[in-house]
């Protein structure tokens, strides 16, 4: 799997199989990326697989882990570096292609307009329509601009964990239908009565709704990583399964209900405005209420998710024909648990960054390679060995994920 992949990431200048970046390339950055993964992964299957350890360390399993693992952490951090690099030309691309989804849009309403009119003739209408289109067309391209760095219209729908956000995406796809059908009717008649709230209360509810989630959903997660009861790990880029997805790329069904229902409720709000120009479109109640009950399944959701991550107990790690034995330094201790790699972690390089505090000792978690992952370390177990420098005794130890939150604190006792 590796070395196909590997070819499937071959350079996009020159010939061989090193061929040299270029500068000016906004592929280069996200092509050494991808080779640092391909590595990666073909480094992690062959130490699974048994071999490329040094005759030097071979002999001691403690030792040719340990050097297993710092191979592999060194490894996962040219991955994290090659990523850093490769996120501005990513952002530029996204930024270049929101743009012309944005302009194509307009072009597109104009070519239908056109075509429409071919029987009827061009109406007042259809000439509101398109001065509207470019109205949002022209804010939308300066705020694109105005945040290039950060992806262009990708910028206000990102969350603080660099991922795009769910209730964001949904509140700014009402607030831009909403403002589309302000300023098509002043447009179209100015001063004219269509503003009545009699009809539009029902569309006003729901936009006050999704916006009323937006801004809730942001202060919980908040409150909640402020309080050690959430673990957040920034993503490397937004991608667009985010809206559909948790943290862990699964997909999330209150986030995908919240999407359904809401695009759902949109589009019957758009036909209507586009059935009936004159007035903003009239919303069935049952539908708020529909939207409502969504709103409430997804942020009952926020509320709930995650969990502090918390140590049960800590054993001694037995292997087969072992004998039963206290705890000495050298063993291995397995510490049982829940919560040991938030969200988001199962990547190469926070693996790296779980360390168990076992007295005054800070001891890093080893990776364990097995064939498409690792066995150690584990959402719910830690196998770390038990450092020389531990004074026999009693001995707190907690875990730091690489969320940085710490679990509480379980005592062992050491045997001299």
């Amino acid at each position: 799997m590796a070395v196909r992949e590997a070819r499937q990431y071959g350079g996009c200048h020159g010939a061989g199989d090193h061929p040299a970046p270029r500068a000016d390339c906004a592929h280069c950055g996200e092509t050494g990326h991808r080779r640092a993964v391909a590595a990666f992964l073909a480094r992690r299957e062959e130490f699974a697989a048994g071999h490329g350890v040094p005759a030097a360390v071979a002999h001691s399993p403690v030792a040719a882990r340990q050097w297993v693992s710092d191979e592999l952490a060194q490894s996962a951090r040219a991955v994290t570096a090659h990523g850093r690099e490769a996120g501005p030309a990513w952002l530029a691309r996204v930024r270049v292609r929101s743009l012309a989804a944005v302009w194509g849009a307009v072009l597109a309403l104009l070519l239908g307009q056109a075509l429409t009119a071919l029987g009827t003739g061009w109406t007042t209408a259809r000439t509101a329509g398109l001065c509207t289109a470019l109205l949002l067309a022209v804010p939308l391209s300066a705020a694109a601009h105005a945040h290039r760095a950060r992806g262009g219209l990708l910028a206000p729908l990102t969350g603080e964990d660099n991922r795009l956000s769910t209730t964001r995406a949904v509140a700014a796809a009402w607030l831009l239908l909403l403002v589309y059908a302000l300023l098509f009717l002043t447009a179209r008649s100015p001063g004219t009565t269509a503003f009545g709230l009699g009809a539009a209360a029902p569309l006003v509810t729901v936009l006050a709704l999704v916006s009323a989630v937006a801004v809730t959903a942001r202060l919980v997660v908040s409150t909640r990583i402020a309080g050690g009861r959430l673990q957040k790990l920034r993503a490397d880029r937004p991608r667009a399964a985010d809206l559909l997805c948790d943290d862990d790329g699964r997909a999330d069904l209150a986030d995908v209900q919240y999407v359904l229902v809401t695009g759902a409720v949109l589009a019957l709000a758009a036909v209507r405005l586009a059935a009936d120009p004159a007035r903003l479109p009239a919303l069935p109640w049952s539908l708020a209420l529909l939207v409502a009950v969504s709103a409430v399944w997804r942020l009952a959701a926020t509320c709930t998710e995650g969990g502090r991550p918390t140590v049960h107990s800590v054993v001694r790690a037995r292997e087969a024909g072992d004998l039963d034995a206290p705890l000495r330094t050298g063993d291995d201790i397995e510490i049982r648990g829940h919560g040991f790699l938030p969200p988001g972690a199962a990547a190469p390089d926070p693996l790296t960054r779980l360390v168990v505090r076992i007295g005054p000792v800070h001891a890093h978690v080893p990776l364990v390679p097995v064939p498409g992952g690792f066995a150690n370390p584990t959402d719910t177990v830690l196998t770390v060995p038990l450092p020389v420098d531990v004074e026999p005794g009693r001995v707190e130890i907690s875990v730091v994920t690489a969320a940085g939150l710490e679990t509480n604190r379980v005592t062992i006792d050491v045997a001299d």
